[in-house]
């Protein structure tokens, strides 16, 4: 493939007609049938995030100094995430691009702590479950570390006492998830942090789908078990604020039980004729919008704000898990936040997702159990019987190719 520059420019109206016209083809998102990739809190959020992004969307994150507003919105978010995830006094931490630099960084640091505490022999390694996210398997890859999965109990848990038995002298980090994404379901957080403590070793929280959304599900009454640092053994979490948070993309925190954790993060070089560049995540530039955005949203929601979000989006899976159960479905695990995997004895799991797909719907697939898979937001509670009669009119139509009939339900 190849493409040019033009030798001259153009003009943005036919610019703009032009991406519009090429957006004709991506997912119409807007209209509620995409539930994965995209966090749909309606439009009064999506203006909160648009006018915040572009009003600094070229002041730049690398530099405090010149942008002491930035440093200061960075820090009111920090600590708003360190305040709902039971942080101690003394906890640190930052903005970053997304999840995949939050764990990435989280595990630089413990890497870095576990070497100037003495403890590395050899190769790292992370003991992680099946679950866990792809994130830590590139973070392992980049930094030449060993990464070892460790099969989910039958209720698609992380299986604590056999991931105990995976420590060993070099491993620098235990993982849990709250939730996984490919189930979500929350890991055994406090089993975890028993076997850490007694092997001594770094357990990190990856909450970047629950990190802000949990915490409001459990204030309304959510029966969550502890997940984050009210659980001792905790030293990290990543949590996506571009997620659950509802800020622009792309924007996440990873937070550190302490600020002396958080130090083994920080890159500092002084070696360049420069001067001395400290930069406390991977990036360099970090995008001003970003961090404003997130600022803005979260005042703009507040507590009470958010609590009614994750409210609808709670109630819209317990009325989907409603309905795929009355075709003949069964849930993976017992979910209690936005995420839901489902399948059915009798159909396909990817036979059905083409189908929907057909009637305009994107969503996710898990590979084992194969189930059709949902990440919901607040704005699936307009279209979410639509959902389930456009899913009842795609088992029929595998019916019709020879499967079996299926018995009509009703679901409103």
């Amino acid at each position: 493939m190849s493409f040019k520059m033009p030798e001259q420019g153009r003009d943005w109206d036919s610019l703009r007609q032009e991406m519009e016209t090429r957006s004709g083809n991506d997912v119409k998102w807007r209209d509620g049938k995409t539930a994965v990739y995209v966090f749909n809190a309606g439009p009064d959020v999506a203006r909160v995030q648009k006018e915040a992004y572009t009003m600094f969307m070229s002041e730049n994150g690398l530099g405090p100094m010149a942008f002491p507003s930035l440093k200061q919105m960075e820090d009111e978010v920090v600590g708003m995430g360190l305040g709902l995830l039971h942080a101690p006094e003394g906890a640190a931490g930052n903005i970053t691009s997304g999840g995949t630099d939050s764990i990435t960084m989280a595990i630089k640091t413990a890497r870095d702590y576990a070497r100037a505490e003495g403890k590395l022999k050899g190769q790292p390694n992370i003991v992680a479950p099946w679950s866990a996210h792809p994130a830590f398997d590139k973070a392992a890859k980049m930094m030449d570390m060993e990464i070892r999965r460790i099969a989910c109990g039958p209720d698609f848990l992380a299986d604590a006492a056999a991931m105990g038995s995976a420590i060993d002298d070099n491993t620098i980090m235990l993982v849990g998830s709250a939730p996984c994404f490919p189930y979500g379901l929350v890991d055994p957080i406090e089993r975890l942090g028993a076997v850490a403590e007694a092997h001594g070793t770094w357990l990190h929280v990856d909450a970047c789908v629950g990190g802000y959304f949990a915490p409001f599900a459990k204030m309304n009454g959510a029966p969550l078990h502890a997940f984050d640092f009210e659980v001792p053994a905790v030293k990290s979490i990543s949590a996506d604020l571009h997620k659950y948070g509802y800020a622009a993309k792309g924007a996440s925190t990873v937070l550190f039980r302490s600020a002396e954790l958080q130090s083994y993060m920080i890159f500092d070089c002084a070696d360049w004729p420069g001067g001395r560049m400290i930069t406390p995540t991977l990036a360099g530039t970090r995008p001003g919008g970003a961090i404003a955005a997130a600022w803005a949203v979260m005042n703009y929601l507040g507590v009470e704000g958010y609590k009614e979000k994750q409210g609808i989006v709670c109630a819209v899976r317990e009325h989907i898990e409603t309905g795929v159960k009355r075709m003949g479905f069964k849930i993976v695990g017992k979910p209690l936040l936005g995420l839901v995997a489902f399948y059915h004895p009798k159909y396909d799991a990817f036979a059905l997702w083409g189908k929907m797909a057909e009637r305009g719907w994107m969503t996710s697939v898990t590979t084992e159990p194969k189930s059709l898979h949902l990440m919901l937001s607040p704005f699936h509670a307009a279209v979410q019987d639509l959902y389930l009669a456009d899913l009842q009119a795609s088992m029929a139509e595998i019916d019709a190719d020879g499967a079996g009939d299926v018995k009509e339900v009703r679901y409103s």
